[in-house]
């Protein structure tokens, strides 16, 4: 059933709405980590004095823009692991058109799904997004813990919160956000699976970029296919 839906999902891939989403999640993430790191280097360079008077050397009147420019490599750093959790919440605002592509295509006999307000998707975006990246900064204690297991946490964590996030934007446009967590839960383990098969291309850069596009398309079928079963 998993590798049904994902197979299925590859094979639309080149969809002309599917690249629109692409395309649009790829654009705002770089605007909006672009924006962060203008403001943080802004920030850091107002809070920091011109000049720091130090005993036995004098006055340093350079350090200031060492702490900018450090602080702009910094960012700089952090944006590159921040670049697909923050990638997949924005793309989920847009998810929605992506689900609907596959069931043009493969479930024509259905009737128009409800559409997500747009407030409602803005919401779950931000929330999906804070838990993304908490869960991630916290897991780099246990990876620094253990490892040897540092790739099978991230892969476990980031499947489990990427099943739940795209099977409920799947089923909830069918039968309501409520129905879709009562689904949720009693095929957990189906979706836990399903979402570590995206979550393992997560370590692959620019194909990790897809990943929210594909798994929105896997998890539509399976959707379907749990329902239908």
């Amino acid at each position: 059933m998993i590798l049904t839906s994902f197979f299925a999902a590859l094979g639309q891939i080149g969809d002309a709405r599917f690249r629109r989403v692409l395309l649009l999640g790829i654009a705002l993430t770089i605007a909006l980590l672009i924006g962060a790191t203008s403001g943080f280097v802004w920030l850091i360079g107002t809070l920091t004095s011109d000049s720091v008077s130090v005993p036995w050397v004098g006055e340093i009147t350079w350090l200031d823009d060492v702490i900018s420019w450090g602080s702009f490599f910094l960012f700089f750093a952090l944006s590159i692991f921040l670049m697909m959790p923050v990638a997949s919440a924005i793309t989920s605002m847009f998810l929605d058109e992506v689900a609907a592509a596959v069931e043009d295509r493969h479930y024509p006999h259905l009737p128009p799904a409800s559409k997500v307000p747009f407030g409602d998707a803005l919401v779950d975006t931000v929330n999906f997004l804070g838990v993304l990246i908490a869960a991630n900064i916290l897991a780099l204690i246990l990876y620094v813990m253990f490892p040897p297991t540092a790739i099978f946490i991230f892969w476990g964590l980031n499947g489990f919160l990427l099943g739940r996030e795209y099977f409920t934007l799947a089923a909830m446009r069918r039968v309501g956000r409520k129905r879709a967590k009562e689904l949720r839960s009693a095929h957990s383990g189906t979706i836990w699976l399903a979402g570590t098969l995206m979550a393992i291309p997560l370590s692959i850069p620019l194909v990790n970029l897809l990943i929210p596009i594909i798994g929105a398309a896997t998890f539509t079928h399976l959707y379907h296919k749990i329902t239908t079963a």
